[in-house]
C-alpha cells in the first residue's frame, strides 16, 4: 500500500460510505451464493454458515450476518494461517482448507475455506467461508470426551495450490465422511462464496483504486473503534461481576459447571475477566480460546455499537480479555468441543447480567440459551441418513421497555432458521406431530420474558436420536425483580409412555416408528416487577394463550373475571393490599 493509501487523512468521505456499503454487499452476496448451491438442509435452510472479508493482515472487515460468535473464529484461523504460510508461502490460485475447533473456535464440523486475494501481485485482503457440514466422520452417539472421537481433522492445508486442486485431500475427505457426494457438494458451494467474494472485492479496486478502497477500510475501522470508545465511555467506572451455571456435561450428571465473570469499566476500555471460569469438562461441552474471546466480543458489541456496520476489528480495540487456558471456553487439545456452542451463549447471558445494574436500559434478561436441537440417524430404502431438527427457536429475555421476543434462535446462531416441519417430512422419515408455542414459558415482569416453542417429532421407521441440550436446570433469569423462564426440556416416548431425565441430554435413543421425541424450548427472563405490568398487557397475554388465566394470576396477583376474561381491578386491589 502506498503512502497516499496510508494516508487516512485524504481518503473521500464519499467514497468511505461508498465502500462501507460495498464491502457489506461483498458479504451479502457471498452469504446468497452460498446458501443457493448448499447441498445439505443445515446450510441453505437452517444458514449455519458464516462468510468474510478480511485485511491482508486478518483483521475483519465485514462479516455476513451469520453466526455472531465467528465474528472472532474466522478471524483468528486467517491469522492463523497467515502464521504457517506467511505471506511469501501464498499464492493468487490458493485456497486454504482447515477445521480444527481450537483455531476456528468452533468442532470438526465446521469446516472453513480461506482465500487470498491479489491485487497485481499483492495480498491485499482474505475471503472466508465457514460452514457446518452434516457430517464429518466420528462417533454420533454418546458424549464424546477426547477430540479424536469426534471426527475428521483437518490441519491447516492448501486444498488448492495456484489454482490446481489437491486431490488426495478430497480423497481422505471423501474416505472419511458419512454421506461424501453432499459433503462434497457443499464444499463446492463454499468455494462458490470465496470467489464471488474475491471477484467483487476486486471489482471495487478496480472501480475506486486500491489505496482508497484500503484507505477507506482503515477509516471505517478507526470509526468503529471512536463509537465504541465513546459508549464505553458511557458505562459508569467500576468492577461488575456475576455468576450462573451449566447444568453438567453429560457425564457427570448434576456436576454444575460454574460460569463466572468479572468485568472492569475504566473511561473509554472494558476488560473482561474469565480467570474464575469454570475448568474444561470431561464431556464435549467444551470450548476453544477463540471461543472464548468472541464471547467477550459479541457481549461488547451488544453494549456498544449493535448498529455500527460493517462488523470489523476497530469496534473491539478498546476491549481487553482475560482467559487463562483450560477453563470451558478454552479448552487444551485434546478436550473434546463437539458441542462447543453451549457454554458460550450463558457466559454473554452472565456478562449481560454482570453490567445490568449499572446500564439496565442497554441489557437484557436471560434468553434460553441452547440450539434445542435433536440429531437423528438410521437406515431409510437401504441408505444411511443423518440430519438434525431445530433449532427451534425460543425465548428471549426483556428489556426495559419491552417484551421479550418469542421462538427466535439464540445469539450464539443470530440469523441461522428453523427448519420448515414440511422439509423435515419431506426429507426424512418422520412425522411432525406439533410445533408451537409453549405456554406459560415466559418469565413475568413489568416486561414479559418471551415464549420458548415445543416440538414433537415422532419416528416412521427405527432410528437413533440424540439431543445435547443446556439450560434445564439453570433457567433464564429476569432482571430488576422479574422473574425467571422455564428451562429447556427433553422427553421420549417409548411404547406410548413420556420419560424424562435428569438433565436434557438424550444419548443414543434407539427407538422404532410410533415412537417420538419432544424438545421444548425455554422462555425469556422478565424485567422489573410482575405486578407493575399493565392490566391491558396481561389480558391481552390470556387471550392470546401465550399465558393460561391460573398462571397470569399466579405470576402477576391479580383476579380475573371469568364471566367476561377481563381483570377485577377491585378484587385485585384487595388481593395485592393482602399479600400476607
Amino acid at each position: 500500500m502506498t503512502e497516499a493509501g496510508k494516508d487516512r487523512a485524504k481518503i473521500d468521505p464519499v467514497i468511505v460510505e461508498i465502500i462501507r456499503n460495498g464491502v457489506i454487499a461483498v458479504t451479502e452476496e457471498m452469504k446468497t451464493n452460498l446458501m443457493r448451491t448448499a447441498y445439505n438442509l443445515i446450510v441453505y435452510e437452517a444458514l449455519d454458515f458464516t462468510v468474510g472479508i478480511y485485511t491482508a493482515d486478518g483483521e475483519t472487515i465485514s462479516i455476513g450476518m451469520g453466526l455472531p460468535m465467528f465474528i472472532h473464529g474466522m478471524a483468528e484461523t486467517v491469522k492463523a494461517n497467515l502464521r504457517k504460510f506467511g505471506r511469501e508461502g501464498l499464492d493468487p490460485g490458493d485456497i486454504l482448507v482447515t477445521n480444527d475447533g481450537y483455531i476456528t473456535g468452533s468442532h470438526l464440523y465446521h469446516v472453513t475455506f480461506t482465500l487470498p486475494i491479489f491485487h497485481d501481485n499483492d495480498l491485499v485482503a482474505f475471503a472466508c467461508c465457514m460452514a457446518h457440514w452434516p457430517d464429518i466422520g466420528g462417533t454420533l452417539e454418546s458424549i464424546t470426551t477426547d477430540i479424536y472421537q469426534e471426527g475428521l481433522q483437518l490441519p491447516l492445508l492448501k486444498y488448492q495450490k495456484a489454482g490446481v486442486v489437491n486431490q488426495e485431500i478430497v480423497d481422505i475427505i471423501m474416505m472419511n465422511v458419512r454421506l461424501p457426494s453432499r459433503a462434497m457438494g457443499d464444499l463446492r458451494a463454499q468455494i462458490t462464496a470465496l470467489k464471488t467474494g474475491e471477484r467483487r472485492f476486486l471489482e471495487l479496486i478496480a472501480r475506486y483504486g486500491c489505496d482508497e478502497v484500503l484507505g477507506s477500510i482503515a477509516v471505517i475501522m478507526d470509526e468503529s473503534e471512536m463509537i465504541a470508545r465513546e459508549l464505553t465511555r458511557s458505562i459508569p467506572d467500576g468492577v461488575y461481576e456475576a455468576d450462573s451455571f451449566m447444568d453438567d456435561d453429560g457425564l457427570d450428571i448434576g456436576k454444575r459447571t460454574p460460569i463466572h465473570v468479572k468485568i472492569e469499566v475504566r473511561g473509554e476500555e472494558m476488560t473482561v475477566d474469565f480467570t474464575d471460569m469454570g475448568r474444561q469438562v470431561r464431556g464435549g461441552f467444551n470450548s476453544g480460546t477463540t471461543t472464548g474471546i468472541g464471547c467477550a466480543q459479541v457481549a461488547y458489541k451488544c453494549l456498544t455499537s449493535p448498529t455500527d456496520y460493517p462488523i470489523n476489528d476497530g469496534a473491539f480495540r478498546t476491549l481487553k480479555v482475560i482467559l487463562p487456558p483450560g477453563r470451558v471456553i478454552s479448552a487444551i487439545r485434546p478436550a473434546p468441543i463437539r458441542t462447543w456452542m453451549s457454554a458460550p451463549m450463558t457466559v454473554i447471558d452472565t456478562i449481560f447480567r454482570a453490567v445490568a445494574p449499572a446500564i439496565p436500559h442497554r441489557t437484557i434478561a436471560a434468553h434460553h440459551a441452547d440450539l434445542v436441537i435433536g440429531v437423528m440417524h438410521g437406515i431409510k430404502d437401504n441408505t444411511f441418513f443423518v440430519n438434525h431438527f431445530g433449532p427451534l427457536g425460543g425465548g428471549w429475555g426483556a428489556k426495559h421497555n419491552e417484551d421479550g421476543v418469542s421462538a427466535t434462535v439464540c445469539i450464539n446462531d443470530g440469523d441461522t432458521h428453523n427448519s420448515p416441519s414440511e422439509q423435515l417430512e419431506a426429507k426424512l422419515p418422520i412425522f411432525v406431530e406439533y410445533y408451537r408455542l409453549r405456554q406459560d414459558s415466559g418469565g413475568a415482569g413489568r416486561h414479559r420474558g418471551g415464549l420458548g416453542v415445543e416440538m414433537c417429532i415422532e419416528a416412521l421407521t427405527p432410528m437413533t436420536m440424540n439431543a445435547r441440550v443446556e439450560r434445564s436446570h439453570c433457567k433464564p433469569w429476569g432482571l430488576d425483580g422479574g422473574a425467571e423462564g422455564e428451562g429447556n426440556k427433553v422427553q421420549l416416548r417409548i411404547n406410548g409412555e413420556w420419560k424424562e431425565g435428569p438433565n436434557a441430554k438424550v444419548l443414543a435413543a434407539r427407538i422404532k416408528a410410533g415412537d417420538a421425541m419432544v424438545i421444548r424450548s425455554g422462555g425469556g427472563g422478565g424485567f422489573g416487577p410482575p405486578e407493575q405490568r399493565d392490566f391491558a398487557a396481561i389480558e391481552d397475554d390470556v387471550r392470546q394463550g401465550y399465558v393460561t388465566l391460573e398462571a397470569a394470576e399466579d405470576a402477576y396477583r391479580v383476579v380475573f373475571d371469568r364471566a367476561t376474561g377481563a381483570i377485577d381491578r377491585a378484587a385485585t386491589e384487595a388481593r395485592r393490599q393482602n399479600r400476607a
